[in-house]
């Protein structure tokens, strides 16, 4: 057998048969592969290891198999799944728990594997700038309870970035969970009794909303708690029967003095309120007392739209999300991803241009005595050589100044391709308006937390009312104002490519954010680009309102604006076709599109005749 000349196969093998070891499964397969690490019944998938065989690639290997074969031993899928509550963010935390409670079971057992465990950890967290975080909101309350049950049950410190996110949410975690923190130790071995216990922790977190029905009642009889039900109703019904009527016959009296109190005092209370009604009545015709008025709905779009707690949420300029020096490095990245399509780019800015330059100089003055010659009316000078010619001019028409707001959607959905993709639409069509002295405003919005924030943690202190409203902490982010410069406010896009930025959308209320904006603005013409991936997704809004509330919302907004006739709403939908909620839209789902037929609609968005909206109609219903 020839021997293989890859210096990481004997480090590969070693690892395998490790594993297997660890797992307590001989026929456990175990795979290295650049797909994602994962674990199956019978299989193992590990990240490759390249002849290079670095540091970082061995100490993740190693962390990564270690997790999986301790997951694999210790994890029992029918429990996990019998107990797994319904809701997103529930579930979240469910799973995190139980990772930690296998983890954390291996690193009692076998300590070194803790050391491996914590590569993986710190990987992670550096891939997600967890170390960057300041505010507790912003930490993932899901990771946050994984690494605590970590930490109590090792008594080990994380990595840095775990660390830094534990410590965020610990004071909250522990306030609302700790009498059911206490059982961890007796139950981390035993997976159904830490199943009820993470439940547990779940509802004290405040998502009990999220956890579905209760799978330990399915193992009790419902006739027999029926029956015994009823048999306590009896008992407790005899015993105060019984109790009335000892009462009454051992004090007579005492029963009709107390029956007269309470009929005295009712005679008292309604007296009073008679006495109120009649000083009502009394009262002069404008000495009323006025009542203080209504509060102003929130959305204009809707009167009914609910907002819990507004306090937190914020405004904030791109500039202060990031340092100088961040944001350049980030415009760098994705001015490399615009390096390949730069032809595209110029393509679409070439004919968006020409587009827009065109309305400027469309009208003709006549029958003029110097000029250019009008070869339309040579008939009359042919058919009456007296008569004179007839010369033209082209007219500069006054040019309605224009304004353009991109409000871009920086939701969780849009990591990876799509917001690069909205990034550089943002960029080709800045630079590109600013040519033709259109201004450009370049907006974007999100949330300050996953899964609700300091208005969702307020809400669970004042006893969870029904019906809420919106139930987060709003981020709407100013990358550039219509009035600032493309040149000074360009490395501000960058910071759309910052890992940690992007989190929940709530659209309606981003949209009327802009709206309200654009409004304001002393231009003539108005046009509002929504560059989005789909429906307004917040998991804590949704959880304890309508399924449909945030929709509903955005769908109420688009029709105010589009009634109102101030702005025109234009959409462009990155992987997603956004026209059932936007009338006027394209769809993108990669950049280089924009060098083909998406160029010609992007330019059509911008066309005010309505006969080359007709057109553009006919190419979207086409496409």
């Amino acid at each position: 057998m020839k021997q293989s000349d890859n210096p990481a196969d004997p480090f590969k093998k070693a690892l395998a048969e490790a594993t297997k070891v660890m797992a307590d499964d001989a026929e456990l397969s175990v795979t290295f592969t650049v797909d994602p690490p994962g674990l199956t019944n019978d299989a193992v998938r590990l990240p490759q290891v390249s002849r290079r065989m670095t540091r970082d690639e061995v100490f993740l290997a190693r962390g990564v198999a270690d997790a999986l074969a301790l997951r694999h031993k210790f994890h029992d899928a029918a429990t996990h799944n019998r107990y797994v509550p319904e809701g997103q963010m529930a579930r979240d935390i469910y799973e995190a728990m139980e990772l930690a409670r296998c983890e954390s079971m291996g690193a009692r057992i076998m300590p070194g594997t803790a050391t491996n465990i914590d590569a993986t950890i710190a990987a992670e967290a550096d891939r997600r700038s967890f170390s960057l975080i300041k505010d507790s909101p912003n930490a993932p309350l899901a990771e946050a309870a994984g690494y605590l049950v970590r930490h109590l049950a090792t008594g080990r410190d994380l990595p840095e970035g775990a660390q830094n996110v534990m410590n965020l949410r610990r004071e909250f975690i522990e306030g609302q969970a700790a009498d059911t923190l206490r059982d961890l130790d007796t139950s981390l071995s035993d997976q159904k009794a830490f199943a009820r216990l993470a439940r547990q922790v779940i509802d004290d977190l405040g998502f009990g909303d999220q956890l579905g029905e209760d799978p330990d009642m399915d193992d009790q009889n419902p006739d027999d708690e029926a029956q015994a039900d009823d048999d306590q109703v009896q008992e407790e019904g005899s015993e105060e029967s019984q109790e009335g009527a000892e009462d009454a016959d051992a004090d007579p009296e005492q029963s009709q003095d107390e029956t007269l109190d309470q009929t005295e005092a009712q005679v008292s209370m309604d007296d009073l309120a008679d006495m109120e009604m009649g000083d009502e009545a009394e009262m002069p015709e404008g000495d009323a007392p006025m009542d203080p008025p209504p509060p102003a709905p929130f959305s204009d779009a809707d009167p009914n739209y609910q907002v819990y707690h507004p306090e937190h949420d914020e405004e904030i300029r791109a500039e202060d999300l990031a340092e100088p020096a961040e944001l350049e490095r980030l415009r760098a990245y994705l001015d490399q991803q615009l390096e390949p399509l730069k032809g595209a780019v110029g393509r679409l800015a070439n004919k968006l241009q020409r587009r827009l330059q065109a309305q400027q100089n469309r009208s003709w003055e006549f029958d003029l005595e110097e000029g250019i010659l009008d070869a339309g009316r040579l008939a009359r000078v042919i058919v009456s050589p007296t008569t004179p010619l007839s010369f033209k001019r082209e007219k500069d028409t006054e040019f309605r100044d224009t304004v353009v707001t991109l409000l871009i959607d920086n939701s969780g959905s849009m990591r990876g391709r799509p917001i690069s993709i909205a990034a550089i639409c943002a960029d080709v069509l800045a630079r590109t308006l600013e040519r033709c002295q259109v201004k450009v405003e370049i907006l974007g919005f999100t949330t300050r937390a996953w899964k609700g924030g300091q208005a969702r943690e307020k809400w669970l202190n004042d006893g969870r009312p029904q019906q809420p409203g919106r139930l987060n902490d709003l981020r709407h982010i100013i990358y550039k104002s219509a009035d600032a410069p493309w040149r000074r406010s360009r490395p501000n896009l960058g910071l759309m490519m910052k890992e940690g930025l992007l989190k929940e959308n709530i659209d309606g209320e981003a949209l009327e954010w802009a709206h309200r904006r654009i409004t304001s603005r002393p231009e003539a013409r108005k046009i509002l680009m929504v560059i989005s991936d789909g429906a307004p997704v917040d998991d804590s809004t949704l959880s304890v309102n309508p399924a449909n509330y945030l929709e509903k919302h955005l769908r109420d907004v688009i029709a105010m604006v589009e009634k109102r006739k101030a702005v025109e709403l234009l959409a462009i939908g990155i992987g997603h076709d956004v026209t059932r909620y936007y009338e006027r839209a394209v769809t993108i789902t990669d950049v280089e599109q924009l060098a083909g037929a998406m160029t010609e609609q992007l330019a059509s968005l911008f066309d005010t005749d309505p006969r080359a909206r007709a057109r553009f109609a006919g190419i979207r219903k086409a496409g």
